[in-house]
């Protein structure tokens, strides 16, 4: 293998010797006897090591035993598993900050999709718990006894003890409602949730005002959890979106956190993200504790709803049914998809018009010859209005939400967020139900497949957007920090022992739009917690999986 010559210069040779003849990949040294023969359960030998702090890479062995990194030098001892890293990077396992993972887990522990693009530790809960708040500490019971491959932890949704108490009703609630909202968090963040998320550009998130959300973010500031939002707007009024959560995180007195930070306005694009991230800076420069995270793509997914109005969703569903019949509100929404309405982020507008959003997902099997297609393209086809092809998809859905892309940024503000310092990698993808399927949401989305090795092929190896150590730091230790994950994120004795091993000349993500369930190359193991779950690219069935308990959960 060819290593890129840039890369061996920065990579300092710690040991002399200590390239000698190693049993091959995942060879186990095992022989008829007893454990104690072995000085550890696995040496990674011969690689280029990133200790996941942005420091340049070391020639060292890595040593594992009991589920920690055991030493890292030149080992003499033997492995129970040995594994020839020549000529491979050794990482820290990779992070992943928005996960949406929750539903699937209990379903299917294996999160093969996952565990293929490099990741071992995963953040869910964009939109909170998979079970109410009172029933947290179950649901982590579940996934210890049916076994997960990664590690995996969950925020709580402000939004879920919202509906708790006020339904999906469009209204603030009482001082008597509040405190029982407030309540229901306190129990969330006890029984381990990592922090409060809110989704506001869905209702009835949306219908939460900001001194609403200050309130329920003191409580969870008080069991030392973190703010983290898909926020109420990521196109034209970005800026003043990414103001609102600062003022969250100030006045709540926690960290905060934007979700898949995005420019998602055509006419903002090299602009408007380099002003968020100036705003970012100063509130960080002042002490408000600011970061946030991206995938690399310029596409982004969610439902169709997205693109009605949110008033129209007041009541819920079925509300949202009976409007859609009525020819006189179609008309209204219609009107307001171009003129704005208050409360509602601007889906089509920020796509730039229905012919950049894509149906992916119709959840109805009539429709589904359809899915591929833009939905202007599908409009013209069966010579309707384009919203009033979008609302006839929402109403005829069958099961779920009805999903699609929605093309609506541009590469040269990726480039910007993945520049600033403070920013991480997520997917805003779950683990699929099976192997080479859609996530558990149904939304086909190459991120689901491709995001983390996409960091590396494409804003390391392709465009030198970052350099690799730079792009190793954003996937571990800084997330891990962020995260106030303590004993994850770095190679070094003591710590979990989560690694990623790859090829860096080969590393690349093979998931498209058009096929986006496709694995990645060059990954070619993967260690959760000492043990081996990705050999030579191959899910090994094991799940060493841990749960991450949020920083207020008690036993």
């Amino acid at each position: 293998m060819q290593l890129n010559r840039n890369k061996f210069l920065v990579c300092i040779i710690v040991a002399a010797g200590l390239f000698f003849a190693a049993p091959s990949y995942a060879q186990s040294s095992q022989a008829a006897g007893a454990r104690d023969q072995y000085d550890y359960d696995i040496v990674i030998r011969n690689g280029r090591v990133l200790d996941g702090a942005g420091n340049p890479c070391i020639f060292a062995d890595v040593a594992i035993k009991d589920g920690r990194f055991a030493k890292l030098g030149k080992i003499g001892g033997r492995g129970r598993t040995e594994i020839d890293a020549s000529g491979r990077y050794v990482s820290p396992g990779w992070i992943d900050m928005m996960d949406q993972s929750g539903i699937a887990l209990p379903q299917n522990g294996l999160a093969e999709n996952k565990l293929m693009e490099g990741v071992t530790s995963a953040i869910g809960g964009e939109g909170g718990t998979p079970v109410p708040a009172e029933q947290i500490r179950d649901f982590w019971t579940g996934l210890e006894k049916s076994g997960i491959s990664l590690n995996w932890g969950s925020y709580f949704s402000e939004t879920q003890a919202r509906i708790a108490v006020l339904g999906y009703d469009s209204r603030q609630p009482t001082p008597e409602e509040l405190s029982k909202m407030k309540a229901i968090m306190e129990t969330a963040m006890q029984n381990g949730a990592m922090g409060m998320t809110t989704a506001l550009i869905y209702p009835p998130s949306s219908y939460a005002t900001t001194p609403e959300l200050i309130e329920m973010a003191k409580v969870a500031a008080k069991y030392g959890g973190i703010y983290a939002s898909h926020m109420r707007g990521e196109g034209k009024e970005l800026v003043q979106s990414v103001d609102e959560l600062i003022e969250i995180s100030q006045k709540g007195g926690l960290p905060g956190e934007v979700f898949h930070m995005k420019a998602a306005y055509s006419p903002g694009w090299g602009t408007l993200m380099q002003e968020a991230g100036r705003h970012i800076d100063a509130a960080r420069a002042r002490g408000v504790d600011v970061a946030a995270d991206l995938y690399v793509y310029t596409a982004g997914g969610t439902g169709l709803e997205a693109v009605i109005p949110s008033w129209a969703h007041d009541g819920g569903k079925e509300a949202l049914l009976k409007r859609l019949a009525d020819p006189e509100i179609r008309e209204r929404l219609k009107k307001e998809i171009v003129t704005g309405s208050p409360g509602w982020w601007n889906i089509i507008e920020a796509s730039g018009g229905w012919q950049n959003v894509v149906l992916v997902n119709a959840q109805n099997p009539d429709n589904a010859k359809y899915q591929g297609r833009s939905i202007a393209d599908i409009a013209k086809e069966r010579n309707k209005d384009p919203a009033d092809t979008a609302f006839d998809f929402v109403a005829q859905a069958k099961t779920g939400r009805v999903l699609a892309i929605y093309h609506m940024m541009s590469e040269q503000d990726i480039e910007t967020a993945l520049k600033f310092p403070w920013t991480s990698i997520g997917s805003d993808a779950g683990s699929a139900l099976v192997p080479g399927g859609d996530d558990a949401l149904g939304l086909a989305h190459p991120r689901s497949y491709g995001n983390f090795p996409r960091v590396i092929a494409r804003y390391v190896r392709e465009t030198h957007t970052l350099t690799l150590e730079d792009a190793i730091r954003k996937m571990t230790s800084w997330p891990a920090t962020r995260m106030r994950i303590a004993d994850r994120g770095l190679i070094r004795e003591g710590l979990w022992a989560d690694v990623t091993i790859f090829d860096y000349d080969k590393i690349q993500d093979r998931s498209t739009y058009e096929h986006p369930d496709v694995t990645p190359d060059g990954i070619d193991f993967v260690i959760v917690n000492g043990q081996v779950v990705i050999d030579h690219g191959k899910h090994t069935g094991l799940r060493p999986g841990k749960i991450l308990y949020g920083p207020g959960y008690a036993k």
